[in-house]
């Protein structure tokens, strides 16, 4: 069947996070919080490794009492901001005023990138007709940050995990974003960085394209291949 829709991930797909770095750096600097630059670069490390900025790298190790929390992280914004303040408490920061401010701070549209490409390739598929929707797993409200880098009209309808209490890769979650898009599963394509919980679309009827999540700078036409892959 010729694809007339496309289904993207956000983050690692279209939008890319900002740095565990900057991310700190933007919050200690908003709270006027002035620290030697070993212990910024300490405590960036630890949180790195403790997996604390959603759109970020993995945990290194997930904490007993935070895993039943964090396989279903995505099923609601309670359960999301629990699992990533958890994950951040394993680091002793000089302020706990902190973690809620680095887990605001993550859902700011100045902590996102948009990939080189994106703009181009949802502008190109808006011109030939085809119909595009973002499925995510996720615990906020990310339209804001397609608003702010001038994405928004380019995407016809979200489809969010904390939104629908379902997270990827149940296919309930693509079937919504099919339903809104009002197309059946086989004329739609899923692009996303994750094979297990965006291959999942699979499993309803869908195509599925994967990009390879990178820093934005590292890659600048991954999105591209998605307009040979529609008609």
């Amino acid at each position: 069947m010729v694809i007339k829709g496309v289904l993207f991930d956000f983050s690692g797909t279209l939008f890319r996070v900002e740095s565990v770095r900057d991310w700190l750096g933007a919050v200690l600097d908003a709270r006027g919080l002035a620290l030697p630059e070993a212990e910024r670069t300490r405590y960036a490390a630890e949180l790195a490794d403790a997996g604390a900025l959603p759109g970020g790298s993995s945990p290194l190790r997930i904490p007993p009492r935070l895993a039943e929390l964090w396989a279903t992280r995505d099923e609601s914004a309670q359960r999301h901001r629990a699992a990533y303040t958890g994950l951040a408490r394993q680091v002793a920061l000089p302020d706990d005023g902190l973690y809620d401010a680095l887990y605001e701070r993550h859902m700011a549209p100045a902590a996102w990138r948009p990939y080189p490409d994106a703009a181009e390739v949802l502008g190109a598929l808006r011109e030939r007709g085809v119909r595009v929707a973002v499925v995510s797993n996720i615990g906020w409200d990310l339209r804001p940050v397609f608003r702010e880098h001038g994405l928004d009209p380019l995407v016809d309808a979200y489809a969010l995990s904390y939104e629908h209490s379902v997270q990827k890769p149940d296919v309930r979650l693509f079937r919504a974003a099919c339903e809104e898009l009002e197309l059946d599963p086989r004329e739609v394509l899923m692009v996303g960085d994750d094979r297990r919980a965006d291959g999942g679309a699979a499993d309803l009827g869908c195509a599925v394209h994967f990009v390879d999540h990178l820093p934005a700078d590292e890659r600048p036409a991954g999105l591209r291949p998605v307009l040979g892959l529609v008609g």
